[in-house]
């Protein structure tokens, strides 16, 4: 079942496990935005960046992407220093943080358990992903973070797997887009040295070059 739209609505039934888990966090806090983490900056960016799926306590308490655990410090801080982002970022979502010319969206909108979708869920919610990606119409670069995220961009590009392999710092061009990838910037990755602020920013340099030329 396709969507025309980037947008999950806030009761997506699509999923059951997924369904089930959000409605266990919505008893357990009610508080929280426990639904679909819809995507974050303008539509008309030139650069959108694809993470997995929300973190339990991160986006999926704050239903912002990236908005309220470790990732999202290096990742906006990484925004900001490339003139991505302006504002000051507070892990929260009325703070004062605005994206320029970037979009952030997940691979799977609804946080999963353990941060580990299932092959069909992250198929299934692929159909949110590509009319995310169709409904800006001056895209031209994706970063994508870690390999999940590299893997189903490239499908929902129409491309096979083989032909745009994930490496830290690759690139790939899909028709008209180029797509970069990164190791994810989560406290995993970065506490284990698997991924450095360095790496990080070597991507989001290769991204700038890449839109001002």
């Amino acid at each position: 079942m396709a969507t025309r739209t980037g947008k999950a609505g806030r009761n997506c039934p699509r999923c059951p496990r997924l369904v089930a888990f959000r409605q266990t966090w919505r008893e357990r806090e009610p508080s929280w935005f426990n639904a679909p983490v819809p995507s974050f900056g303008p539509l008309n960016a030139r650069l959108l960046i694809v993470g997995l799926a929300p973190g339990l306590r991160g986006a999926n308490r704050t239903g912002r992407p990236f908005t309220g655990d470790f990732a999202g410090d290096l990742l906006y801080a990484t925004l900001k220093e490339f003139g991505f982002a302006r504002g000051t970022f507070e892990a929260r979502p009325d703070d004062t943080l605005e994206l320029i010319d970037a979009r952030i969206t997940n691979g799977v909108r609804c946080v999963p358990p353990e941060n580990k979708p299932t092959p069909a869920e992250i198929n299934t919610c692929r159909d949110y992903l590509v009319p995310t990606m169709t409904e800006m119409p001056t895209l031209r670069a994706i970063v994508a973070l870690g390999r999940i995220a590299h893997e189903t961009t490239v499908k929902a590009l129409g491309a096979k797997r083989s032909a745009a392999p994930f490496s830290h710092g690759g690139r790939a061009e899909i028709g008209a887009l180029a797509l970069f990838s990164s190791y994810h910037c989560s406290r995993y990755n970065t506490n284990t040295g698997v991924l450095t602020p360095d790496m990080f920013r070597a991507v989001f340099r290769s991204v700038r070059a890449y839109l001002d030329a």
